[in-house]
């Protein structure tokens, strides 16, 4: 039945030979949601056919192929649009292919097949990635530590990671929650899903999920994490075969002198970092800025870098946005130390007077990553029970956007940056 329908499709926007063009503006004065603008692109190319993004043409633009049922879909998810001429579109292409212009045309060619991470049961509004998919109506499939083991990373080309703990202590929740019934139930299901797996160990499951993700980033997979996922990733990987645990969390003690047997090397984005060793500290390591960071809400923003569109797009793909200052907000890993991030690590987003950075991306292997400290873009301080963000009030929120640059960056054709 797809298939006829894209036929259909096809037949619909041919019929128009293309002889005009829907540009969706996505500047900060004429487009009304750009959450929703993403949406609409994914869709485009979910029907096999190509688009065009403008990378900072008018705050990184898409070009679209005219057709009525994409105008009307527009119009139905509240989406600015404008209806150009193929001779307006032509030149537009050709002022933005100026060398006097730092601007780029990249085409995205096809929709990404989306995963998210997440066990079940996780309420909607504690990942925002999936939110965000939800609100721009991009479809996901959700997998958890059972399909990664099975190598089913093979059949999407976006992983997202959230609120998760690969080192198998449970957040770090311990002192603040240890006797709350969720904690409880929480531990309980994690050591019989790794029992389940044949694992004797939480940490042991979620050390061997973190080296399928590895590989299946190596691979050619693009991966973006958030939140906990993105130090306690990398913390586990350097970990491997080194007991950090304490013995509320798995049983037994921690490896003397861990700190020693830490391996650097295996990780995709951070170094020299110091674990925290106490259980009732609510932190993995010296990586995230949480507690080191003294910085008021009202002037809490951190700012976007610039890049050459025609030499490293695919950074500039990353930044697309209306606004180049963003608006902070804290989660479990809020922002990451400076001088501990590798130096072949790409700083996207940083607040430098804090020496922090809030946004980062880096290859590995044949593949990609991209990690965004804190939790939620709308939600500053958002606690265990707090309310979910409610994105009809956002919709054109710079720090969801910056999300959703990391949805559509695998549709396009990659170019080897430069940076």
């Amino acid at each position: 039945m797809k298939k006829i329908a894209i036929i259909l499709f096809l037949i619909v926007c041919s019929s128009n030979a293309y002889a005009s063009y829907i540009l969706i503006p996505m500047d900060a004065e004429t487009q009304s949601n750009h959450l929703k603008a993403y949406g609409i692109t994914y869709w485009t190319l979910d029907r096999e056919l190509k688009v065009k993004w403008l990378l900072n043409y008018r705050g990184g633009s898409f070009l679209l192929p005219d057709a009525e049922i994409i105008q009307r879909e527009c119009q139905i998810r509240g989406v600015s649009f404008e209806v150009i001429s193929d001779a307006k579109a032509a030149q537009i292409l050709e002022d933005i292919a100026s060398p006097a212009v730092n601007q780029e045309a990249v085409v995205l060619e096809k929709a990404p097949k989306i995963a998210v991470y997440t066990p079940t049961g996780l309420k909607p509004w504690d990942d925002a990635v999936t939110m965000v998919l939800t609100y721009a109506e991009i479809p996901y499939e959700t997998i958890y530590d059972e399909e990664v083991l099975k190598d089913e990373l093979l059949l999407y080309d976006w992983l997202h990671l959230h609120h998760e703990d690969f080192t198998g202590q449970y957040g770090k929740f311990y002192r603040a929650y240890r006797s709350a019934a969720w904690y409880i139930e929480d531990k309980k299901e994690a050591e019989e899903l790794a029992g389940t797996l044949g694992y004797d160990k939480v940490s042991d499951a979620k050390l061997a999920v973190a080296l399928k993700i590895r590989d299946y980033v190596v691979g050619g997979g693009f991966m973006f994490a958030m939140c906990s996922a993105t130090d306690s990733f990398d913390i586990a990987l350097s970990a491997e075969g080194v007991d950090i645990c304490e013995p509320m969390f798995d049983g037994d003690g921690s490896d003397p002198g861990y700190q020693n047997k830490i391996d650097y090397s295996k990780t995709f984005a951070f170094k020299d970092y110091i674990l925290e060793r106490s259980p009732n500290v609510y932190e993995f390591s010296s990586i995230d800025m949480t507690q080191k960071r003294q910085i008021n809400k009202t002037v809490d923003y951190f700012s976007l870098m610039e890049y050459s569109a025609k030499w490293d797009p695919i950074p500039t793909m990353l930044t697309q946005n209306h606004t180049a200052l963003v608006k902070g907000f804290m989660g479990q890993t809020t922002s990451f130390t400076r001088d501990q991030i590798k130096s072949n690590v790409l700083v996207m987003g940083e607040n430098r007077t804090n020496g922090e950075a809030k946004y980062i991306h880096g290859i590995k292997g044949k593949g990609f990553f991209t990690f965004y400290g804190g939790h939620d873009p709308e939600d500053y301080t958002h606690r265990v029970g707090d309310p979910k963000t409610e994105l009809d009030l956002h919709p054109t929120s710079p720090g969801y956007r910056l999300i959703l640059n990391n949805v559509l960056f695998p549709a396009a054709k990659k170019k080897k940056q430069k940076t």
